[in-house]
């Protein structure tokens, strides 16, 4: 026997000489069990003893037939067989299959030190998705039924039912992935904490079991509302393309495209309405939604959101603000700086300090995935093993290395607290990933609807601002309580959200943020001038906070309009209040 075609090479010759004899002492070890002459032959299906005995016939009359196609016509010729015939080679297979059993078990006597090899591994098993427990449960039934059937004939049969499988079935085994996934997460915790040289990360241990569909479907059950279309054209076309089922889905979107240019700007005007109506109704549902669930799953939807409002915020940037981004051009050719770009460096936090480790793995990975074919995992967990086993006076020049990465960052940090933290139009810094502010109160929220509906953009700007203040004046009690409701909704919502934001900040850059937002509110002091000397009134307090919140809206709501809302939404609240 050859026993070097079975031992590793890449290892030390003592190793090898120690793997061969190891080897030769245990030549069944393992995936080779089933190959020990002792070991007891696996019964052959019902299937395979028809074609065994049949198929030499078939090959005698059909000699110009291959192997495939002699296997199609006896796997056809076995469907169309009688019970009372197939049932002959089902019994014979259960008789056979209950004496490997018993032959099974007498191996195992007889051989236990071959039977320890096979143990499985302690690692707690991995969470099942709702699609793998209910074909677990459903090929069990199936195999009742129909003994004889392969496994392709089970995948196939199963595969099609669950497919057409309800909603209301279907969260039945949704719920009960996310319960084994649960109780794997608190297995797996307490597995790792006995056996610490595993590496496996806190991503992989409560990765979702979902797919992305069943996720909706979930969501959707307990009560998530549905996201309304991002704007009034994609509305247009959502009722349009309800009655166009006959129409090919390639002339859909062409036909909702010529009907969209049919319509006159009061038709459109009316649609972009009702398209923000429904937005603001969907911000408050969410908001309701997210109250109950758990503190983890509430990030999750809210990171969901957070990607919905970047894209909407490129959309808008890309058609409402298409003048100012001439304006900009034009400043720029003059040679003014660009006063935005430099706000946006402004508001990038630095780059987070690396490790001796990180820092020695970026100049040695070509190498490590040259070594390991590309495969970034088995490069990573090498590179691990390596770090550890090097000697400490090896790790120096990446300690070093990494102690001056620690003082760039600190260094930058610290220019940027010291930077002005408002441009001199006292814009507020931008820090990514920050939540838009929402409304103070019912007069802002009601002005913004009015700004953003476009209702009034045939007016000047100044006009426009002494428009909405009239307008407010003129609507009654109850539908002013209806925008202060509002405003408090989307104020829960924002807390909310600027809570989760300001955990996931490290301390240095919560630090910063803090320091940003009391340097602004210095700088926006010291533009405004001193106040003149009166008597400090509620009325006047609470137009002093508006103020300071229409200068912290962000640019992609209409800048000329949030600029103008502080300065008449004191005037107009104080007319409201006479």
């Amino acid at each position: 026997m050859k026993y070097h075609l079975q031992v590793r090479k890449f290892r030390t010759l003592s190793e090898l000489i120690q793997d061969a004899e190891e080897h030769v002492k245990n030549p069944y070890k393992g995936k080779k069990l089933k190959k020990h002459p002792e070991f007891p032959k696996k019964p052959l299906t019902p299937y395979f003893r028809f074609f065994m005995e049949k198929r030499a016939k078939y090959a005698k009359l059909h000699p110009e037939m291959s192997n495939l196609d002699l296997t199609k016509i006896l796997s056809k010729k076995y469907k169309e067989l009688p019970e009372k015939k197939k049932m002959k080679y089902i019994q014979d297979f259960q008789r056979e299959k209950q004496d490997f059993e018993r032959n099974l078990a007498r191996f195992r006597e007889e051989h236990p030190d071959l039977m320890q090899n096979t143990k499985k591994s302690d690692v707690p098993e991995k969470p099942k998705t709702p699609q793998q427990l209910w074909y677990n449960h459903e090929r069990k039934v199936y195999l009742k039924l129909k003994p004889d059937a392969s496994t392709k004939d089970v995948k196939d049969a199963l595969g099609k039912q669950w497919s057409q499988l309800t909603d209301k079935k279907r969260l039945k085994w949704i719920h009960k992935a996310l319960e084994q996934r649960k109780l794997y997460e608190n297995v797996m915790r307490e597995y790792m904490q006995k056996h610490p040289e595993m590496n496996i990360s806190e991503e992989g241990i409560t990765r979702s079991t979902l797919t992305k569909a069943e996720r909706q479907l979930k969501d959707k059950f307990d009560g998530r509302p549905t996201k309304p279309p991002p704007n009034s054209y994609s509305m247009y076309c959502a009722e349009l393309m309800a009655n166009m089922k006959d129409v090919p889905s390639t002339e859909r979107m062409v036909l909702c495209s010529q009907q969209w240019k049919l319509l006159n700007q009061r038709e459109k005007d009316a649609y972009h309405k009702k398209c923000e109506q429904k937005k603001k109704e969907y911000e408050v549902e969410l908001m309701r939604f997210l109250e109950t669930l758990p503190e983890e799953e509430q990030q999750r939807v809210l990171a969901e959101e957070k990607m919905v409002s970047l894209n909407k915020r490129v959309l808008s940037n890309a058609t409402s603000k298409a003048g100012a981004q001439e304006a900009a051009k034009a400043k720029n050719k003059s040679g003014q700086p660009d006063k935005k770009k430099g706000a946006d460096e402004r508001g990038k936090l630095p780059e987070p300090p690396k490790t001796a480790e990180e820092i020695w793995q970026q100049s040695v990975i070509g190498d490590y995935l040259a070594r390991f074919k590309n495969d970034r995992a088995k490069a990573l967990k090498s590179m691990e093993a390596t770090w550890m086993n090097m000697e400490k006076k090896e790790k120096i020049m990446w300690i070093k290395k990494a102690a001056e990465d620690q003082k760039r960052y600190e260094r930058e940090l610290s220019d940027m607290r010291s930077a002005p933290a408002t441009t001199a139009s006292g814009k507020k810094v931008k820090f990514q990933g920050e939540p838009k502010k929402a409304p103070m109160n019912g007069y802002q929220k009601f002005s913004q609807e009015l700004l953003s509906n476009g209702e009034l953009n045939h007016l000047p700007l100044k006009e426009r601002m002494v428009e909405i203040g009239s307008r407010w004046q003129r609507i009654s009690p109850s539908q002013k309580d209806f925008y202060k409701k509002q405003a408090e909704d989307q104020q829960r919502v924002y807390r909310m959200q600027l809570e989760n934001w300001m955990k996931s900040l490290s301390s240095q850059e919560r630090a910063a943020y803090k320091e940003a937002n009391s340097s602004k509110r210095k700088s926006t002091t010291k533009l405004k001038g001193p106040a003149p000397k009166s008597k400090p009134t509620s009325q006047n307090k609470s137009n002093e906070d508006e103020e300071e919140d229409d200068e912290e809206e962000d640019d992609d709501d209409n800048e000329s309009g949030s600029s103008s809302s502080s300065s008449s939404s004191g005037d107009s609240s104080d007319s409201d209040s006479n």
